[in-house]
């Protein structure tokens, strides 16, 4: 990360103050080394399989991105640390996007989850998507709460009874 890197900048409800930037080739190891920080259960949630580490191919998807596929890395403004990271991936059209987000263990319960959730949603409107959704399993309760309270509608994920699939409209009907 350069030094001219520019942050946008963001405050949790619980007063946690983020920078927020894209994550590039550069962070594949902070990436690697933040996952250490993430629980088991946050792991499953997060890539849908019961894996306890993260493979290299999975960070370089995190980190070697397209115009279709962002990542965002989110650090604690006052001590550095990477603390979250959003992805959204678009479908070719360009008119739905998926969102995951993860959290470090320690820094639950801080809002960061809904902070990033909200942040990536503007950045999904701006793009002009028209609908973010995101596959849960429905064990993890934490996120389907944040994802109703911000408008999101939860369903059964077809052919899956373990999962949900979550969307919010962003403007009108998919064309």
């Amino acid at each position: 990360m350069a030094d001219n890197e520019t942050f946008d900048c963001l405050t949790t409800r619980d007063g946690v103050r983020l920078r927020i930037r894209p994550a590039c080739a550069e962070d594949e190891g902070a990436l690697g080394e933040f996952f250490t920080h993430v629980s088991s259960d946050d792991l499953r949630f997060r890539f849908l399989s019961a894996a306890n580490i993260v493979r290299h191919d999975q960070l370089v998807a995190m980190t070697r991105l397209d115009h279709r596929t962002e990542s965002f890395l989110a650090f604690d403004e006052a001590d550095g640390r990477l603390v979250a990271t959003a992805m959204l991936a678009c479908d070719t059209a360009l008119h739905t996007g998926e969102v995951a987000i993860v959290v470090r263990s320690d820094c639950k319960r801080k809002g960061l989850g809904w902070t990033l959730l909200a942040y990536v949603a503007d950045h999904a409107a701006a793009k002009g998507l028209y609908v973010i959704e995101s596959v849960e399993n429905r064990q993890n309760r934490a996120a389907l709460e944040v994802e109703r309270d911000m408008g999101f509608t939860i369903e059964a994920y077809p052919g899956d009874m373990t999962l949900s699939l979550v969307r919010r409209h962003l403007r009108g009907p998919l064309p």
